[in-house]
């Protein structure tokens, strides 16, 4: 049970840092009043405090969780970009990235379970 409780929070991590991801992204479409303000905007900084909290969030899971386990993890972040770029940047989702997604789902419940 606790093994299960480190591999969401490897998940939750992985998350924030596709999160972080999209959020430097956004703000690298944008125009910005200097060079400067391309680095120092509140997108920047969330998304940088996201990641410094996933890798702290990764380190404290990878104590608990199996090796073999995190690349089968870590893969998922191809779906939390794919739906958060549809989210957040309004994106548009092929064919082929809905059946990848549906691929590495499906991947992963086949070796977690």
């Amino acid at each position: 049970m606790e093994n299960n409780l480190y591999a969401l929070l490897l998940l939750f991590s992985v998350f924030i840092s596709a999160l972080s991801q999209i959020l430097l992204k956004k703000s690298a479409t944008e125009n910005h009043k200097s060079l400067i303000f391309e680095y120092l905007n509140w997108k920047v900084i969330v998304a940088y405090f996201f990641f410094f909290c996933a890798v702290v969030l990764d380190l404290l899971a990878l104590k608990f969780v199996p090796a073999s386990f995190v690349p089968i993890i870590e893969t998922s972040s191809y779906v939390f970009i794919i739906i958060l770029s549809r989210i957040l940047l309004k994106e548009h989702i092929s064919i082929k990235q809905i059946i990848a997604m549906l691929c590495i789902t499906m991947g992963i419940f086949v070796y977690v379970v």
